[in-house]
């Protein structure tokens, strides 16, 4: 038995130490130490010995088993030591090397536009002002001279959050409660985020709109051809036609659409244009006196303008996009060009 115990241990011992990798490792474990392995068996067979050679039998087991735990123990840290050695060797970095130049992040273009946007408005003398986007019917609707039963309701597809309450359409209703909130003169510009239900590769659910409003003493309809005029032909460049055609809005009398000559044709036809010549970029219009009721504004006294444009749209224009879901769906190969 003590023979068979030591031939199992250096026998043992010497393969683990030819071991070449962990698998191979435990798989010797289980071969010499495992419920079924060698000198289990031979430890099982124990009880047939007489009483007084079990101890030192059991001795000579017990270093044996120590033994190859000590020898497992031992090549076991060996190998782990040679793989964490070729891993670094594998990732050892050459200092000498190029470095990698990274991508620097850049502004979204519709932050871009906004702000050249903004800009040229600030150097006009309108100030910015911001109200919600969760609005009430009665601001996005009724104190724009929309009523209830207003057919031009139907000209808005209107997300309803609850009774009386909407995403707004429109940043429009910032300059009622500005108006309800100062006396005149106001001259501001409201940017923002507006929703409506309608989504094609011109129209997004969310879009982004800035409206203007000026509202004084003896402001006429000339004021609002100079101040959208100058806007052209600072964002546009000072050759760009502008023409003014008469349209409808509920909240401006008289109202018209404003229209540049083709960024991309100069005025001689095309595609994008459908061979116009001009494209439409805002609405405008003299602020109809039935909205000055809502703010106690006295429409004897003041008069004023108002206008809006959408921001996607300008930026289309601007950079040749036809496709609006391209601002939305953060490619990368888009948005590096505006970096």
């Amino acid at each position: 038995m003590i023979d068979r115990l030591q031939a199992i241990g250096a026998q043992a011992v010497e393969e683990i130490r030819a071991a070449g990798d962990t698998a191979a490792l435990e798989a010797l474990r289980v071969r010499y130490l495992g419920r079924k392995g060698e000198l289990t068996a031979c430890l099982k067979g124990m009880g047939r010995l007489d009483p007084a050679e079990r101890p030192r039998v059991g001795k000579v087991a017990n270093e044996v088993k120590a033994a190859i735990e000590a020898a497992l123990a031992e090549r076991r840290e060996a190998l782990r030591a040679a793989e964490l050695e070729r891993r670094l060797a594998g990732e050892a970095v050459d200092v000498t090397l190029p470095g990698r130049r990274g991508h620097g992040g850049g502004l979204h273009p519709l932050t871009l536009v906004v702000r050249e946007l903004l800009d040229i408005f600030g150097q006009m003398g309108f100030s910015v002002a911001e109200g919600p986007e969760v609005e009430l019917e009665y601001y996005n609707f009724e104190a724009l001279n929309i009523p209830q039963d207003h057919p031009a309701r139907d000209m808005q597809d209107t997300f309803f959050v609850a009774p009386g309450v909407v995403l707004r359409t429109h940043t429009s209703p910032v300059q009622i409660r500005t108006m309800e909130a100062q006396k005149p003169p106001v001259k501001i510009v409201a940017p923002g985020k507006v929703y409506r239900c309608d989504s094609d590769v011109t129209h997004s659910p969310m879009f982004h709109q800035i409206e203007g409003l000026l509202v004084d003493r003896d402001v006429t309809f000339a004021d609002l051809k100079g101040v959208l005029t100058e806007f052209v032909h600072r964002y546009y460049g000072p050759d760009t036609g502008v023409r003014f055609r008469p349209s409808f809005f509920p909240f401006t009398e008289p109202s018209a659409e404003v229209d540049i000559q083709c960024v991309l044709c100069r005025g001689s036809g095309c595609r994008v244009c459908s061979g116009t010549g001009w494209l439409e970029i805002l609405g405008s219009g003299m602020v109809d006196p039935a909205v000055y009721g809502f703010v106690d504004y006295d429409p004897e006294e003041v008069q004023g303008f108002a206008f809006g444009m959408g921001v996607e749209r300008i930026a289309m224009l601007k950079y040749g996009i036809d496709d609006i879901r391209l601002f939305f769906e953060n490619d990368l190969r888009f948005l590096r060009h505006f970096g």
